[in-house]
């Protein structure tokens, strides 16, 4: 990539941190004083997070006709302004009303500011070559659990929980806006002409595939990141290994995007789609005959799992119907995910209830599910070995 296209993997991977930090990561750290200076209990804080992910859902539709009228530097330009103001809400909250409002109102920054609107940014700059430059902007943002919570208690322990907030949204404000304006190109003007005919973007059975596939990876990714050290635990490890071995997901999803990147630009992003359904089954089998000494094995695989499908949601949805009306299509495509998201928690707290191995059994037969979505998926276009980069063919069989 020249030194121009580096800047703005950077400035996307930067953003996406900060938004991923001050959101989807938050109320890990912060759920509890929260909580405690309110008086009420941490599951009220978190009923405000679902919400969040309702609102989130909600928004994800008009968020890509937005994209496509307005550009997606724009759109993100906004979600700055969003999450900031939602964060500063918060921080002012003077009881846990006007707090959950303002945990609710961070869905409305989630729509617009997290992966979906940062990958069509690189579509429209790069086409169906964007491939690379969305793993990289992946790889970035899975570092914003890994980044975000220490932040997050280190400031809670110079201050406290509302400084927290205040800070991220000086984050927002002060840097990722203003490296937004300065390095994210606008988008180029389409030659067509302004009145000419829009087509529709119409459910196919393709897209049906995609959305099944998509929500069954954000439910196994949202129930596992809210009970991964609960599961860790009733496998037989303590606090602090469970702790530990927990930390094991986001380092996996981190490599398992590092690999991608690295070795597997050129290949089928189906196949690669196809594959990484099979890590958290693979995981959970060797944690569920190992015992205690392998349980790690289920973070793990998860971690390398949904490192790969986060890639996919960007990359699938462009290799299979290319680049046109990318970012309304993948906003129907991912939005039947964001309403599973919300409820994925508390079904897997019930399997979870009856017995780890049901609970591992329960995601891994939705992960088996996934993989029978992918097939039939026909490709728009053949993947061309030329500098890694997709270029326009005729259709070709399905992976």
């Amino acid at each position: 990539m020249s030194l121009r296209n580096i800047s703005i993997v950077a400035v996307l991977g930067l953003g996406q941190i900060v938004a991923f930090a001050s959101s989807y990561y938050l109320l890990g750290v912060l759920a509890d004083p929260m909580a405690l200076s309110f008086g009420v209990p941490p599951a009220a804080v978190f009923m405000a997070l679902s919400a969040a992910l309702l609102i989130s859902a909600v928004m994800t539709p008009p968020t890509g006709r937005m994209i496509e009228r307005f550009g997606a530097r724009a759109v993100l330009m906004v979600s700055n302004g969003l999450f900031a103001a939602a964060l500063v809400v918060m921080a002012a909250a003077p009881g846990p009303w006007v707090l959950y409002l303002g945990i609710a109102g961070l869905g409305v920054g989630m729509a617009t500011g997290l992966y979906g609107t940062a990958f069509a940014a690189l579509v429209e700059l790069h086409g169906a070559a964007a491939r690379r430059p969305i793993t990289a902007v992946s790889l970035l943002g899975a570092l914003g659990g890994g980044l975000g919570w220490p932040v997050s208690r280190w400031i809670i322990q110079q201050g406290d929980w509302r400084m927290a907030c205040l800070v991220w949204a000086l984050a927002h404000l002060l840097l990722c806006l203003p490296l937004a304006i300065a390095v994210l190109p606008r988008r180029r003007a389409a030659p067509a002409a302004a009145d000419a005919p829009v087509a529709k973007v119409a459910w196919d059975g393709r897209m049906i595939r995609m959305a099944a596939y998509f929500a069954g990876a954000w439910a196994v990714a949202t129930a596992l990141g809210a009970h991964l050290p609960r599961l860790l635990g009733d496998l037989g490890l303590g606090a602090e290994q469970a702790a530990w071995a927990a930390g094991l997901m986001a380092a996996s999803a981190v490599a398992a995007r590092v690999i991608d990147l690295v070795f597997l630009h050129r290949s089928h992003p189906v196949a690669t789609a196809r594959l990484a359904t099979l890590f958290h089954p693979l995981g959970a089998l060797v944690a569920g005959l190992g015992g205690p000494r392998l349980a790690a094995a289920v973070a793990v695989g998860q971690g390398a799992g949904n490192g790969l499908m986060s890639v996919a949601s960007g990359v699938l949805p462009l290799h299979v119907f290319g680049p046109d009306r990318y970012a309304v299509r993948q906003s129907m495509i991912l939005t039947p995910a964001r309403y599973v998201q919300a409820a994925a928690p508390a079904v897997y707290a019930l399997a979870l209830g009856v017995s780890p191995a049901v609970a591992m059994t329960l995601t891994s037969l939705v992960c088996l599910a996934m993989f029978a979505f992918t097939l039939g998926l026909q490709p728009a276009q053949r993947p061309v070995k030329s500098a890694g980069r997709f270029s326009s063919t005729a259709d070709t069989p399905s992976a």
